[in-house]
């Protein structure tokens, strides 16, 4: 006999072990079969199932000598109890991905600057050193990155800094010199000694407004104290277009060393030029949301990073 619940009563919360008995019960309509099955003993499995009749205050079984009978309470609450079984096994394994390091999604955010030269390496090492790790990759302009940080649409962004954001945490990777480069005939091409200076008067080609490449190579001007006047072509959303502009005779350009050898190795209408030291550089780094409670993961992959990165002509940052 199922006690009823008093008008306006509550039932009481049901155990996760109530629920696991009635739904091996519901599944094989035998208690020792049911019992046997999750490793209770039978008197354990049958109070069980009493037990959470009296809580929710509705019969759920039929019982009679011969067989088990499931009520048609019974046959629409199995369901119900299944889905919340199926959805807590769920958040065990979530559960059991957050404490082991290197497992599930991590979405990477990758400006396209570095992307195609990078990901390579990242791969790699991802492929290698982290086989359970589901890498997802997105490649966005560095404003729709960062949005997508803030937002919880991604998790680790690949990217230049500084940032200058609050509440985002640089974890740096490399510092890379950019390289000049022009026509195959012009007057700087091969040396080794370039002057900054040199950018003042040049016919400069630079990528299309939100890349950072193209903000960083400006500063470089303003730096050298290129007047303002001077002529900037924009022309390219992508830097394999700007160095075919390059090869056409429009002006020179600034690579970042990670990008040369992908860019210029399948033409020979280009040469390249050196700076002199300190030549222009750009440092790249790993960002995250400050707090992130996954940074201890993300500071060892940082660090894997690294040193994955010491066969790339650049200088590799030291942890901090």
């Amino acid at each position: 006999m199922v006690a009823s619940l008093t008008p306006g009563s509550r039932p009481r919360q049901p155990s996760l072990a109530q629920l696991r008995a009635f739904v091996a019960v519901a599944e094989h309509l035998h208690f020792r079969d049911a019992a046997a099955a999750i490793g209770m003993s039978q008197p354990a499995l049958s109070g069980a199932v009493a037990a959470l009749e009296e809580s929710l205050g509705v019969q759920l079984l039929e019982r009679t000598t011969r067989k088990v009978l499931l009520s048609p309470a019974g046959e629409r609450l199995a369901e119900r109890a299944r889905t919340v079984l199926d959805a807590v096994g769920e958040l065990m394994e979530e559960a059991e991905a957050a404490r082991a390091p290197f497992t599930g999604v991590l979405r990477l955010g990758v400006i396209p600057t570095v992307a195609p030269y990078l990901l390579p390496t990242v791969l790699r090492l991802v492929r290698t050193r982290y086989p359970r790790l589901d890498l997802q990759v997105h490649e966005e302009q560095t404003g729709s990155l960062l949005d997508g940080l803030a937002h919880g649409r991604l998790d680790l962004l690949l990217l230049a800094v500084p940032l200058g954001v609050p509440q985002v945490t640089e974890l740096p990777l490399f510092d890379e010199d950019f390289v000049l480069v022009m026509p195959k005939d012009h007057w700087l091409g091969g040396r080794a000694d370039v002057p900054r200076e040199a950018l003042k008067e040049l016919d400069l080609l630079l990528l299309d407004e939100g890349h950072c490449l193209r903000d960083q190579a400006l500063d470089i001007c303003r730096e050298v104290g290129r007047r303002p006047g001077a002529p900037v072509a924009t022309s390219a959303a992508g830097l394999s277009t700007l160095v075919q502009l390059v090869a056409g005779g429009l002006g020179v350009t600034l690579l970042p060393r990670t990008a040369l050898k992908v860019e210029t190795a399948r033409n020979d209408q280009l040469t390249t030029g050196y700076f002199a030291d300190p030549a222009p550089s750009r440092q790249i780094a790993l960002a995250m949301r400050a707090g992130a409670a996954r940074q201890p993961e993300f500071e060892s992959f940082a660090q894997s990073l690294r040193e994955a990165m010491r066969a790339l002509p650049v200088r590799v940052a030291e942890p901090a």
